[in-house]
C-alpha cells in the first residue's frame, strides 16, 4: 500500500512538472525576476537535479553534497530540458517498479561531509527532499512564468489562465 501511494504521488507531480517545463520560453532562459534569483533556464535545470537526486535516492544508501558541484551550468534551450527531465523520469519510474515495501523502509542519508543534515526511510526522503522540494519549486517557476505573462499550467484544478468548464 504505502509503495502504490508514493507511486502515484510521484507519477502526478511528475507530470505536472513536465507540463509548466512545456511552456519555457526559450527567449527568456537568461531572465530571471531578481537579483538573488535563480535565471529561468537555472530553475529548470535545478528542477532536472532534484530529479537526478530522486533517483539517487533508490540507487545510493545515502547522497553527499559535498561530492557534487555547487551549481551546474543552466541549460539554455527546452527541448534539452524536455529530453533530460523525460529520461530521468524513465530511469526513477524503473527504480520505483523494482522496488519493494522493504526497499522504501530503508534508511536513506542526505550528508554535506560530515555533517548529516537528514536521515530518512527512503519513502519519506522521495516525498520530503525529493517531491516536495521538486513542487516548491515548480511553484517558483510558475511565478516566474506569470510575471513574463506566459500561461501557468493548472496543477491541482484549472489556473487563473485556464477556462473552468
Amino acid at each position: 500500500m504505502v509503495k502504490q501511494l508514493i507511486v502515484g504521488d510521484a507519477k502526478q507531480e511528475l507530470s505536472a512538472t513536465r507540463r509548466i517545463l512545456e511552456r519555457l520560453p526559450e527567449e527568456h532562459m537568461s531572465w530571471k525576476p531578481h537579483e538573488k534569483s535563480m535565471t529561468l533556464g537555472g530553475l529548470a535545470t535545478h528542477l532536472i537535479n532534484i530529479l537526478n537526486w530522486q533517483i539517487a535516492i533508490f540507487q545510493y544508501p545515502e547522497f553527499d553534497l559535498a561530492t557534487v558541484p555547487l551549481r551546474r551550468e543552466a541549460l539554455e534551450k527546452r527541448d534539452d530540458v524536455l529530453e533530460e527531465f523525460d529520461a530521468n523520469v524513465v530511469k526513477l519510474d524503473q527504480l520505483l517498479a523494482e522496488c519493494g515495501e522493504t526497499t522504501l523502509g530503508e534508511e536513506w542519508t542526505l550528508r554535506n561531509g560530515d555533517h548529516i543534515i537528514l536521515r530518512q526511510p527512503r519513502a519519506i526522503a522521495l516525498r520530503t527532499f525529493g517531491i516536495s522540494h521538486m513542487v516548491h519549486h515548480r511553484a517558483q517557476l510558475g511565478v516566474y512564468l506569470r510575471l513574463l505573462d506566459i500561461p501557468v499550467p493548472g496543477f491541482y484544478g484549472p489556473s487563473a489562465d485556464e477556462s473552468v468548464k
